[in-house]
Formats: structure tokens, C-alpha cells, sequence
């Protein structure tokens, strides 16, 4: 290990100097924070890392590392890896860990509070609730369904079926669920023999009963817009996105079709994003043989929200999040002249949101 260990790190990563610093970490640290979107194969290349810490925004794969030998680390402090190419990462010899399930109830929360935003009779009527991909946050959401009354039909080509839901066929579960929700990663026909490009596409909207709400916070590009803004047209379906296929651009077209839109934020909470450090701040230590010396507990704050209160007073569901204004405030930034939201302002949202707390279940 090199006398003085240089980290680049994308600025958005929460507690970046309560985990990241010489006291903490016992060694000496020279940390650059920048936008993920400034990561750069130059910069790297100028800085020479051991370790390079990242968001979703960052492609890391060989275009950004092929120019430089000194990263050691790749630590995303996101569920997703669709940005990460591993197989390279593997082919470098490079330590990769990511923060898996790190926000699992910010994400079901959000799902939860977007559709019982748009639907407060849902807190009484036991409705049909579709989830594909039954991961970490599918698996979660389910557990909140089922505590609501909520039958949940469950698709997921990956994973045996459990006790949480009742599995069900891609097509099944698109004719007979009152909602549904993805919870899948971003994959094509040449990655997987059940590719999520464009799953949601003009055949499974054609499928889907017409009043059935569609809430997607996995990727973009797994919902066509194309599609969606013709079946939005014809049904007037209510739809909900917390991502966008072509993001950080967002069409002023596809955004006066939706009931709810939002700026990839569904798992920023306190403890999801707070979380996610912890983890890759864990395996960095561990790659780098350092003592793990700073935990969760000591950096959140009391949390007066809880799941059971909640559930007991659905009127302050505002209160614990309000996801209306969210919407709000990504419409404001909507370029009249271009008719879009600029990458820019997309991003700037993102960098200066105001992070809400889970609730504890």
C-alpha cells in the first residue's frame, strides 16, 4: 500500500469525510471529490488512485481505466451494476464491491407513498399488486403489500418462489395486477436470456388491464417512452417514474404524460444513502487490510417516523413524504424553449435533494 492512499470519489456519496479521513481510516488519505459525470479516464489518469468510489452516473469499464495501472478498488455505492463492467474489473485485477440492498426501504417507501399518493383508497381495498424482479427491494415491497392486505403476484425468472407472493407468469401478472412495479436491472438480449430493454414495451402495455398504474424506479430504458406515450394516449393510464430512458434528459412530451415524475431519487433517504457508504467503506477497508473503525450508528439521527404509526394515520402520509412536491419541483425545471429538463438541472436536483427518512418497519 502506497504511503499516502488517493481516492477519487464522486461528490453525491453521502458522508464522503466521516468515513474517508486519515483519523478514521489510520493512514494518510488524499481524497478528490468530483460530479460523477466529471470522472474521467484523464483525470484518473492525472491523479493516479488506488481507489475509485462512484455512484450510478459513472460508467466504469475500460474506456474510463484502460489508461492508468494504479486502481486497486471500485466501490459503487448504489444496488445497481449495470454501470460496471465486473468482467473488465475482473480481467484488471481490480476489487469491486457495491452496495447491495442498501436502500431496499427507501425504494419500497417511495413505490408505496407514489402509489398512495395517487390512490388513498388502496390503504383499505385489497388490490392486486405486481412486482417483477424480486430482489432486495421486490422482496421488501412485498413485505409492505402483504402487511397492507395487498395480494402480490410476483415475476421473477431468477429466483425460486417464497411465502411472500404468489408467482406468476410475465403475462399473467400484467392482465391481473391493479399495479405494477419493476425492480429489475437493466439488461439486453446479448447479457441475459431474459433481457429487461424495453420489457415494458407496446405488447405488455397492450396487456396490462387500462386502468392499471405502472411505477417504475428500476432503469429507464427498461419502459419504451415510445410506447409509453401512445398507451398513456389510448388509456390515460396513470404512471409513475422515478427514472427516464434517455436521463438525465427528460422529454417535455413523456413528462405531461405522467401522474408522478421524479429525478432518480426513490432510494436517497438518510439511512439508504448513509448505508451505502458503510458498505463500500467496509470492503475498502478490508482491500486494503485497514480496521474498520466507523459505523452507521454513529452518524444517523433519530428517526420519529414508523411504518406502524403510519399505517394508523394514512392523512400524514405527506408528512413522511411528500412525493407531490418532488414531482413539483422536477416539472419547474422544465426547458420551455427546448421542451425538456436539461441534463444539468436533472443532475443539480439530484446533488441538492433534501434527503427524507425511511420509515422504520
Amino acid at each position: 500500500m502506497p504511503k499516502t492512499l488517493t481516492i477519487v470519489a464522486d461528490a453525491n456519496i453521502s458522508h464522503l469525510d466521516d468515513y474517508f479521513n486519515p483519523q478514521i481510516l489510520g493512514v494518510d488519505v488524499n481524497i478528490v471529490s468530483v460530479a460523477g459525470r466529471e470522472i474521467t479516464s484523464e483525470l484518473l489518469t492525472s491523479l493516479k488512485p488506488q481507489a475509485l468510489l462512484v455512484r450510478s452516473v459513472t460508467l466504469v469499464n475500460e474506456s474510463l481505466l484502460a489508461e492508468q495501472d494504479t486502481v486497486q478498488y471500485v466501490g459503487s455505492a448504489t444496488i445497481g451494476t449495470d454501470h460496471i463492467d465486473q468482467a473488465y474489473l475482473n480481467q484488471k485485477n481490480i476489487a469491486f464491491a457495491n452496495a447491495s440492498g442498501c436502500s431496499k426501504h427507501s425504494v419500497a417507501q417511495y413505490v408505496l407513498t407514489s402509489i398512495l399518493a395517487l390512490k388513498p383508497q388502496y390503504w383499505q381495498k385489497p388490490i392486486t399488486l405486481g412486482v417483477i424482479g424480486l430482489g432486495n427491494i421486490g422482496s421488501t415491497l412485498a413485505n409492505y403489500a402483504n402487511d397492507l392486505g395487498w395480494q402480490v403476484l410476483g415475476y421473477d425468472p431468477f429466483l425460486q418462489p417464497n411465502q411472500l407472493y404468489n408467482n406468476a407468469s410475465f403475462q399473467q401478472l400484467l392482465q391481473q395486477s391493479d399495479v405494477i412495479s419493476l425492480h429489475v436491472p437493466l439488461t439486453t438480449n446479448k447479457q441475459s436470456k431474459y433481457p429487461t430493454h424495453h420489457l415494458i414495451d407496446e405488447n405488455a402495455f397492450a396487456r396490462m388491464k387500462t386502468d392499471a398504474l405502472l411505477v417504475n424506479s428500476s432503469r429507464g430504458r427498461v419502459v419504451s417512452e415510445d410506447a409509453l406515450i401512445v398507451d398513456q394516449a389510448n388509456t390515460q393510464r396513470e404512471i409513475v417514474l422515478d427514472v427516464f430512458e434517455h436521463e438525465p434528459i427528460v422529454s417535455g412530451d413523456l413528462l405531461a404524460k405522467l401522474a408522478v415524475a421524479t429525478p432518480h431519487i426513490a432510494g436517497y433517504s438518510v439511512e439508504g444513502k448513509l448505508r451505502g457508504t458503510q458498505m463500500i467503506y467496509e470492503a475498502f477497508c478490508q482491500h486494503f487490510n485497514l480496521p474498520i473503525c466507523q459505523k452507521i450508528q454513529n452518524l444517523l439521527p433519530a428517526n420519529p417516523y414508523h411504518w406502524a404509526d403510519l399505517k394508523k394515520a394514512p392523512d400524514k402520509l405527506s408528512h413522511y413524504y411528500n412525493i407531490m412536491q418532488d414531482d413539483a419541483n422536477l416539472r419547474s425545471v422544465l426547458n420551455q424553449m427546448s421542451n425538456q429538463i436539461d441534463g444539468k438541472d436533472f443532475d443539480e436536483l439530484r446533488k441538492k435533494y433534501d434527503l427524507r427518512r425511511e420509515w422504520l418497519f
